[in-house]
């Protein structure tokens, strides 16, 4: 297995954090008998050697090796080292990027691709179903390959080898296009009896990938009723699957904690998430599809189920309301992976969770104890159900947070809820200002308690918090951990609040010449209103080598509009940076101070196709110019009538997606509806 492993200079190679000269101590634990070993072997192969997808010349190096160990039936698990092989097939290098180029890993594993064709047929199941993967990608002799996966489905007996098989039959339908049809009525063949349930659903997912319109009409209460078939036979088969309501083991390494972080059903998982991956942009049947999924008997099915909303809430714009609610009505079992998949899944949907709102409140009330959930390290945080809750908006959620403020110990993100609550929260002012006015000057946690109570107060905009708000910018020593945080967060309520009460503007103008200074000049604009108090410190600003210090002087000179013209050359500077947030704020800034929508627009438009990311700051942009703003609204029609997200299509997958998503069509609406003047005045005007 290791013959020549000493002969190759692992010290001049590379890995994840540096010198490969540990890898040869890898490669031997694969083998080793402990599986602690192994387990720590491998974690370190995909940790290091394997890091993120990334291949390096130490991971070429180990290729040859790995295949010994994967091809001798002495070493355990081989399936999961035939896995390896063939996630560094699919890897790319340092320098090429994701889905870049010709990749020599690629090349290496095809070179030695008729290993695949031997293990595909080996003892072991695990060798065999990760086999059927590497077989299809890297074995370049289609008529052979095809052949191997006709042969084997004829004699295979085990049900996860199968399902790798279907899967490398639609794999090969895509890959071999033109000689697709011999696969495609194989799997034709599977999709019906006497085939049993689960490798039916695999085949239908294969052709809905690789030929839509072979699929059968009655599409939905097909895939519906083999779900239930499945579920049928997976509860009263001789090998019943690990129950969800039951944690596994837990395991301290990389792989282990993999393992816990996958569907109890992961087999029932993949079958539904090969169908929805290939269906696409067929919404109406994947939602009917989901909602069938979600009112079967079987709480793993529901799981799954549950999981997949999640995947299309995030893609897709369409009414999901009886979808949601049904996800809410998850909440009732006492099986914990369905109910904590739920609330994960509707803690992210904000607003868009009020059909499930009567199910997280019923929760809420009925189980106290949930309210907070506290982890092995720092303060208590708020429960998932009453988080959900106050996402979305319900006013119901007001006053169990204010119980909770009213306790010893307040969760330090029960702040950041309450900004979604609107006027609903605003009898919680009084505790807010009161836990405020009690944070620690002089700790390493003021942060972390101070800027969500800020967040709070100044979304109900409470004035009555101006005494609490200079309280800590005039006591907080230098030095504080993440004390600019707070000084900024507490300046920006300030600014919402805009009043003069007594001390505020003398330590609104202290802070002119620190890094706070943008967000000091925008509380003293809105006080004040003196153009001249407040652009010194902005030029400087604009000047600032920190492209964020440069972003904030750009907002607060919008905000000036035409009194702050002298300043025009700062903005004008940041429509030409590399940074695409710079040129937007930039662009805003400019049309501001000189109404100068020929110059802007250019800069807009490009922002906007260029980086999805950048089109929520572009849609409010267009908000602010009004009928300025009418040459890009071709572009606000196209987001409106576009179907998926426009984040997911970007790639994203952040837990505010869909926040985001929504905030943007809002805007994109506003500019339709011919909504302007969000700033005050307009370009050109003071």
């Amino acid at each position: 297995m290791f013959t020549g492993i000493d002969e190759v200079d692992w010290a001049s190679l590379r890995h994840a954090y540096g010198s490969a000269a540990d890898v040869p101590g890898l490669l031997r634990g694969l083998a080793a008998t402990d599986p602690v070993e192994r387990a720590s072997a491998l974690d370190g192969m995909y940790g290091a050697v394997h890091h993120q997808g990334m291949v390096y010349d130490s991971t070429l190096a180990c290729v040859p090796f790995l295949f010994a160990l994967a091809a001798d039936e002495r070493v355990a698990e081989r399936g999961e080292l035939v896995e390896l092989l063939v996630g560094i097939g699919r890897g790319y290098g340092p320098e090429e990027g994701e889905g870049g180029g010709c990749r020599p890993a690629d090349a290496v594993l095809r070179a030695e691709a008729e290993v695949f064709a031997v293990l595909v047929g080996d003892p072991d199941p695990g060798v065999r179903r990760a086999a059927a993967d590497g077989l299809v990608r890297f074995l370049d002799r289609p008529v052979r390959v095809l052949s191997l996966l006709r042969q084997r489905i004829t004699v295979e007996r085990d049900d996860g080898v199968l399902l790798a098989l279907v899967e490398g039959l639609g794999l090969f339908a895509r890959r071999y296009p033109a000689r697709a049809a011999e696969a495609l009525d194989t799997l034709l063949a599977l999709g019906v009896p006497p085939y049993e349930p689960g490798l039916r659903l695999a085949a239908l997912g294969q052709l809905a990938g690789c030929a839509p319109d072979l699929l059968p009409v009655d599409l939905v209460p097909t895939v519906v009723g083999l779900l239930g078939e499945r579920s049928e036979r997976r509860r009263s088969g001789p090998c019943v699957p690990q129950d969800i309501d039951h944690p596994e083991p837990h395991s301290d390494t990389l792989a282990g904690r993999l393992r816990r972080l996958r569907p109890s059903d992961e087999e029932g998982a993949q079958l539904v998430r090969t169908l929805h991956t290939a269906l696409g942009g067929r919404v109406a049947d994947r939602i009917a599809l989901l909602e069938g999924q979600l009112t079967g008997p079987d709480p793993t099915d529901r799981c799954n189920g549950v999981w997949m909303s999640a995947a299309l809430f995030r893609e897709w714009r369409a009414d999901c309301s009886a979808l949601v609610a049904l996800v809410g009505e998850q909440l009732g079992t006492e099986a914990y992976r369905l109910h904590d998949a739920a609330l994960s899944v509707l803690g992210e949907l904000f607003h868009l969770a009020a059909p499930a709102a009567d199910h997280l409140h019923a929760l809420v009330i009925a189980r106290p104890d949930l309210w907070t959930q506290r982890w092995e390290r720092g303060a208590p945080a708020l429960g998932g159900a009453l988080k959900a809750l106050a996402r979305s908006g319900d006013s119901r959620a007001a006053p169990v947070l204010a119980e909770l403020l009213a306790r010893p110990v307040v969760p330090d993100d029960l702040g950041r809820v309450i900004v979604h609550l609107g006027r609903s929260a605003a009898p919680l002012a009084p505790a807010l200002r009161n836990r405020l006015g009690r944070v620690p000057l002089d700790s390493p946690e003021t942060s972390d308690r101070a800027v969500p109570l800020l967040s709070a107060l100044t979304a109900l905009a409470d004035r009555e918090a101006v005494p609490e708000v200079l309280r800590l910018l005039r006591g907080m020593p230098d030095g504080v951990r993440s004390g600019q945080r707070v000084v900024e967060s507490a300046v920006r309520a300030l600014d919402v609040f805009g009043v003069g009460a007594e001390g505020v503007v003398p330590v609104l103008r202290g802070l002119l010449e620190s890094e706070c200074a943008g967000v000091a000049a925008s509380a003293l604009w809105s006080v004040e209103g003196d153009a001249s108090a407040v652009l010194p410190s902005l030029l400087r600003e604009l000047a600032s080598s920190d492209g964020r210090r440069r972003r904030v002087a750009a907002e607060v000179l919008a905000r000036v509009g035409g009194s702050a013209r002298v300043a025009s050359d700062g903005p004008a500077r940041m429509v030409e940076s590399e940074c695409v947030e710079e040129r937007v704020a930039g662009a805003w800034a400019l049309w501001r101070v000189t109404g100068d929508a020929e110059r802007v627009l250019p800069v807009l438009r490009s922002a906007w196709s260029e980086h999805p990311c950048v089109r929520g700051a572009v849609a409010a942009c267009l908000v602010g110019m009004g009928a300025a703003g009418a040459p890009l609204h071709d572009l606000v029609e196209a987001e409106l009538a576009a179907p998926r997200r426009h984040l997911a299509r970007a790639g994203g997958h952040g837990s505010q997606d869909v926040l985001e998503d929504e905030r943007l069509l809002e805007a994109c609406r506003e500019v339709a509806a011919g909504g302007h003047g969000r700033q005050d005045g307009h370009g050109g005007e003071g």
